[in-house]
């Protein structure tokens, strides 16, 4: 393998991402620290605290059960920033548009990116659109960058897990990547799996109701609940214990994984966040998430056991104790 060339891995959000970013893209533009590295950058500024963020939506396909590029681009940006803490105002727009892209689906991806701004409470106050010739894209690209204000002193983060800490999701577990994988290789499941897509900071905002309890907000995207959770663990420096009964997940989910040798625990998630909380606070963030539209599948999944050099770990359903690391690789390219 030609180590100088960028393979499909090293965008998959997994162990490859990472190591592009440590080893050159992170030292090349910034050398922010591991323990900065959360899903927006928070920037002081005279009147108080922003928080800012950007990323790129490149799915295949682009409509897909339970949204399209569109909304997707526009709820993934709302829930970095609500994963800080921060209330999303702003958002800005990129298009990078094949030839011969049909305008009649491009209004439908505007007309989606409209209502899931209108529905989460933000602004589309910017952007720019570019066009390449046919064959030089996938139909089309769209980038979103947004910004967030803070109107509480809070400080949650990825580096702030502490021991004795509870683990809450706020619903099933891998639905965004397997209803793309689905929809694009057209495989007949005799039920709809729907992406999970939606803007979390309407459900956000209930939980900054515990406080200094809640420690980590995180959403678990490319490289799913494994990844995020060895990142946060990493960040924290501490073992999280994931117990594989207490997993929520949808049986179509669970059968298409098994049969395709998937671990749902990499699956890609649209909707989802992970909630580190103390654990006094824990069972009352599980009840305001079951009392909100976006969590009422929510459960306690794990727990931070001690310090450590970051590891996680799964009991899993016949009492052994099973490793859990990033995803390696490509698992299931293009889902965001």
């Amino acid at each position: 393998m030609d180590h100088d060339l960028i393979l499909l891995g090293h965008g998959s959000g997994g162990r490859l991402s990472h190591q592009l970013l440590d080893e050159l893209i992170i030292p090349s533009l910034s050398g922010i620290s591991v323990a900065g590295q959360n899903d927006a950058a928070v920037i002081a500024h005279d009147s108080g605290r922003l928080a800012f963020t950007t990323d790129s939506y490149v799915v295949d396909p682009i409509f897909f059960p339970g949204g399209n590029i569109g909304d997707l681009a526009v709820n993934g940006t709302v829930n970095d920033l609500a994963m800080m803490g921060a209330t999303p105002r702003y958002i800005s727009v990129g298009l990078i548009i094949e030839e011969g892209f049909s305008k009649k689906e491009l209004a439908v991806i505007l007309s989606a990116m409209r209502e899931a701004a209108d529905l989460a409470g933000v602004q589309i106050v910017t952007g720019d659109t570019k066009v390449v010739p046919k064959g030089k894209a996938d139909r089309i690209f769209i980038n979103t960058s947004g910004i967030g204000l803070f109107d509480h002193d809070l400080r949650i983060n990825g580096c702030a897990a502490r021991p004795g800490d509870k683990i809450i999701i706020n619903g099933t577990i891998g639905d965004h990547g397997i209803c793309v994988l689905a929809t694009r290789e057209g495989l007949d499941l005799q039920t709809v799996i729907e992406s999970d897509t939606a803007a979390l900071n309407g459900l956000v905002t209930e939980l900054l109701k515990e406080g200094e309890a809640l420690h980590v907000l995180r959403d678990p995207t490319r490289g799913g609940v494994a990844t995020t959770l060895k990142e946060i663990a990493v960040q924290s420096g501490v073992t999280i214990k994931l117990q594989e009964a207490d997993l929520p997940l949808k049986d179509a989910v669970k059968g298409v994984c098994a049969i395709l040798g998937l671990d749902p625990l990499h699956v890609a998630n649209e909707g989802k966040l992970l909630a580190i909380v103390a654990p006094e606070a824990a069972e009352r963030v599980l009840e305001r998430m079951r009392n909100h539209p976006c969590g009422v599948d929510a459960a306690i999944i794990g727990e931070v056991t001690q310090v450590s050099a970051g590891a996680v770990q799964m009991e899993t359903t016949i009492g052994g104790l099973r490793a859990i690391d990033m995803l390696s690789g490509e698992q299931l390219p293009r889902i965001c």
